[in-house]
């Protein structure tokens, strides 16, 4: 059943978020997660629940106990609407772009057949490019691994691919933490210093909601300008070179 064909029974519910039955079941329990809709003797669940499951998980993810979790939503629905929990709830949930990826073995060693050894793997996971998961590895940026394949099959060492990976991550993670510095001191501070009041917090929504709207130009604009000076630099770099080699040779003769 699609996504979108809400409101689904348990199982199917548990499946679309990634986790099982019995988790919602004690995620109910703990009066994390709403109870379910009941149709006759069957709870269905709709797409209110499944984002509320999904930050459960996500911050269960994160390190954060089912007792803090609860206080936490406890704290954010006691000045807000329902609306207004689902709200930033979602806008919270809309950062990622893709969703992860499950790759089996045999999978993988078609995609980098080079790597025999399986020190290429080894290191993807170190890196948390790959995260094991029973049998199988999962991708958390599938697009990640599909560039590097491409990158492997037209004939860019694996190595190299991976040393590119891990500072593809670095920066990554400190332009993250630029903008969510940046949305931390700017507009939520000032909206915890003023009490958290109820009538704001659609503000912090729509500033999330900005936040996800700009950084992708900010960022993609200024790698682009940043690649083609650098790419000016090496092509300056190696003309200098080609007339060097070009005098060498002439003076040679």
């Amino acid at each position: 059943m699609p996504e979108h064909e809400g409101p689904w029974p348990i199982d199917e519910f548990a499946r679309l978020a990634g986790t099982t039955g019995r988790n919602v079941r004690l995620y109910q329990t703990r009066q994390l997660l709403p109870p379910p809709e009941r149709h006759g003797r069957v709870g269905l669940y709709n797409e209110d629940h499944l984002r509320r499951l999904r930050l459960i998980l996500r911050l269960l993810d994160r390190g954060y106990s089912l007792a803090a979790i609860h206080e936490l939503i406890v704290a954010w629905e006691g000045n807000r609407t329902l609306g207004d929990v689902l709200g930033f709830e979602e806008a919270l949930a809309a950062f990622r772009t893709e969703l992860p990826q499950t790759f089996s073995a045999q999978q993988l060693a078609s995609m980098f057949p080079s790597d025999a050894s399986g020190a290429g793997l080894a290191r993807a996971v170190e890196l948390g490019i790959l995260v094991p998961e029973g049998d199988d590895l999962v991708a958390p940026v599938p697009s990640l691994l599909d560039v590097g394949a491409d990158l492997v099959a037209a004939g860019v060492p694996l190595a190299s691919v991976l040393d590119a990976s891990a500072e593809i991550h670095t920066a990554a993670t400190r332009l993250a933490d630029v903008f969510v510095r940046l949305f931390l001191d700017t507009v939520w501070q000032p909206f915890v210093d003023a009490g958290e009041p109820a009538e704001r917090w659609p503000e912090m929504i729509d500033a999330l909601d900005r936040l996800r709207s700009l950084w992708a130009p900010a960022v993609v604009g200024s790698l682009a300008h940043a690649l083609q000076q650098r790419v000016d630099e090496a092509t300056a770099e190696m003309a200098r070179q080609d007339v060097a080699a070009a005098g060498g040779e002439a003076a040679a003769s």
